[in-house]
């Protein structure tokens, strides 16, 4: 009966992490329904919502750059041009490459993006139920991972269970059956979210994720700076067209 043994935790682990992520859903859905409702979002607005604190800083970098206020060398620095910010994010960057007016940008970016500017605008937009609190940032998206893990131990589990040597009177099948009762939960489980709160978001509650995909669908198709922008501020610089810039990102990967 050791195979006993390695079923309880099978169960255990399917059972905590198939809850935390009902709950997770519950909270997500609680949302008021009606919120966002007439709001445009900005762009830094859909770079948090889309990436967070960090591609709030990204958008800004890029901005700054586009304007030829900053230059982003693919070598990885940033270099002043204009020390005149022209709001809250561009002095937080002017402010995080230093009196120098040259710093590598994987600081510049970690300084920007915990800066006051960007902690209002967070406060903002959970104000406004588009953002999730921070005590909850750990919600679908933590618990789709979580369910996924748990399969994963299941299916490790039964499959020990099974290739057991040592004799037992429960036939094969049947045990295998018993296994696979917690492992169609955590499935079942992952298919539920996969219709009812896919895509996973860290940052954007429901409203904020419908307000981002109407700004997906409404962006303008002309290659002009609002375009880029925005494609800059929902799916990060790694859409950018130009190798250099991405280059110059690049060297925070590696870091």
């Amino acid at each position: 009966m050791f195979w006993v043994l390695l079923l309880l935790p099978a169960w255990a682990v399917a059972g905590v992490a198939c809850s935390r992520l009902c709950l997770a859903a519950v909270r997500s859905a609680s949302v008021d329904a009606d919120a966002g409702q007439g709001h445009d979002l900005t762009l830094y607005e859909a770079a948090f919502l889309s990436g967070g604190p960090g591609r709030v800083a990204e958008l800004t970098l890029v901005s700054m750059a586009r304007q030829r206020r900053l230059l982003l060398a693919h070598t990885g620095w940033a270099t002043v041009v204009d020390p005149r910010g022209r709001d809250e994010m561009e002095r937080s960057v002017i402010g995080a490459i230093g009196p120098g007016g040259q710093s590598r940008i994987a600081p510049v970016r970690a300084a920007a993006a915990a800066a006051d500017a960007v902690r209002g605008l967070a406060d903002r937009l959970v104000g406004a139920g588009l953002a999730v609190p921070d005590g909850t940032r750990t919600t679908v998206a933590a618990g789709v991972r979580q369910v996924r893990g748990a399969a994963w131990t299941v299916l490790t589990l039964g499959a020990a269970a099974l290739l057991m040597p040592a004799p037992s009177d429960m036939p094969r099948v049947l045990m295998a059956a018993w296994f696979g009762l917690p492992l169609a939960l955590t499935l079942s489980c992952l298919a539920l979210a996969r219709i009812e709160a896919h895509p996973y978001s860290h940052w954007a509650s429901p409203a904020g994720q419908r307000l981002l995909a109407a700004l997906t669908r409404h962006a303008p198709a002309a290659a002009d700076d609002r375009a880029y922008l925005t494609s800059i501020a929902v799916r990060g610089v790694h859409a950018a067209a130009e190798p250099e810039l991405r280059a110059a990102f690049a060297h925070r990967d590696r870091a």
